[in-house]
């Protein structure tokens, strides 16, 4: 079994495709994009939020106070338009961001204590409405000037003002930290990419070592060595193992060497929260990456060996991809959280329980029943290759 082991790590890392995907994204490619695309994520927001925003008024003297705001207003830029019928056109050829169209007899409704309207016209088509955003800033001061003036005729004090505007106020105390906070986000994205990590690196292996045997016809040669079948399929299913859990904790101690050389760029606080993280809690997240990568192995090497052809396998396989998604996606639904039940629910549980580590709130009781589930889920799916690899009729479908 052990001489088959070591047959198929040789011949992984004598196959340059599968060593890069196997090795070097994880550990170089797959931090510094999501590195990057962090980085360059809060730089365009940043732009975004005080970029110049040209824009156009149409009735400013039914107004003047709110043009003279938004006049005033940093970041903003007046364009004049003959007439509102251009308005579309203006904004469809990026003259314009957005247009402002003030009714007449709005400050007679103003002066007589009667809500206007505005109206707003902008491209919507945005994942991320920063135009509107915007403007309800600059409409918000006005509105609490507006207010302030209303409330000045009653002549009352700064507290009953206080009181008339808001009688009673929310004043936030949160019982999180800083690092529950952060780690809420950033430990709902991190079991995602190592699991999708541990898959895809055992990906292209497990296809060849099942169909890409079939179609050399190596695997008849194999076949008839004097090794039992058992031992044929826990040697590729041990390779497999090991390529995915591999690749996983190299991509951990790569992100951890990004962060320590280039983590101050990230921002204090995210500093402080991965600092935060003590080594029994990646010692936890590396453990549970082990029962995850035997299941995916197991998985793999079901499919590729009853899969015809390097082809087949590789249709067969690429489905898997959103079937690990959904259950890792799970831990990040609203209501969703670790607790007995979640804890007996197959990587849906590894992905709460590496939120929850990232937190600093996991309860240490119930990781034993999340190794306990992930480990028989692992057994029971390594069970059934093994019986798949016994059937001729899926060994020689051709």
């Amino acid at each position: 079994m052990w001489t088959i082991y070591l047959k198929e790590l040789l011949e992984l890392v004598r196959d340059r495709r599968t060593f890069i995907f196997t090795v070097f994204i994880p550990v170089f490619g797959m931090p510094l994009i999501f590195s990057g695309f962090g980085y360059l994520s809060s730089t365009l927001f940043k732009q975004a939020s005080t970029a110049d925003m040209t824009y156009a008024v149409f009735g400013k003297e039914h107004a003047p106070q709110l043009a003279a705001r938004f006049a005033r207003e940093k970041g903003f830029h007046e364009i004049v338009l003959a007439s509102q019928d251009q308005i579309k056109p203006a904004i469809g050829a990026e003259r314009i961001k957005f247009a402002l169209v003030i009714p007449a007899g709005l400050s007679d409704q103003l002066a007589a204590q009667q809500q206007g309207r505005i109206e707003l016209h902008y491209n919507s088509a945005a994942t991320v409405d920063v135009t509107r955003k915007r403007v309800l800033a600059v409409l918000g001061a006005e509105n609490g000037a507006l207010r302030e003036q209303a409330m000045a005729r009653f002549n009352l004090s700064p507290q009953q003002l206080a009181y008339t505007l808001d009688p009673i106020r929310l004043e936030d105390h949160s019982t999180a930290d800083k690092r529950e906070q952060m780690g809420a986000v950033i430990g709902g994205m991190l079991p995602y990419i190592l699991l999708m990590v541990c898959l895809m690196a055992a990906m292209y292996p497990a296809i060849d070592t099942g169909a890409g045997e079939k179609e050399r016809g190596t695997l008849e040669t194999l076949l008839l060595a004097p090794v039992s079948r058992s031992a044929i399929v826990l040697a590729k299913f041990l390779m497999l193992f090991t390529v995915g859990l591999t690749s996983a904790l190299l991509m951990i101690v790569s992100v951890g060497v990004l962060i320590h050389f280039f983590g101050s760029l990230a921002g204090s606080e995210l500093v402080q929260m991965l600092h935060a993280i003590g080594p029994l809690d990646l010692a936890m997240v590396a453990l549970m990456l082990v029962p995850t990568a035997a299941i995916f192995a197991a998985i793999l090497l079901s499919i590729s060996i009853y899969a015809k052809s390097y082809k087949e396998a590789a249709g067969m396989i690429s489905p898997l991809i959103i079937v690990t998604i959904l259950p890792t996606l799970v831990a990040l639904l609203p209501g969703v959280e670790l607790n007995w039940r979640w804890a007996m629910v197959p990587l849906t549980n590894v992905a709460l329980a590496m939120k929850e580590l990232v937190k600093g709130t996991m309860d240490y009781r119930m990781f034993s029943v999340i190794l306990l589930s992930t480990a028989l889920t692992a057994g029971l799916l390594l069970a059934l290759c093994r019986w798949w690899f016994h059937r001729e009729q899926v060994l020689f479908r051709n």
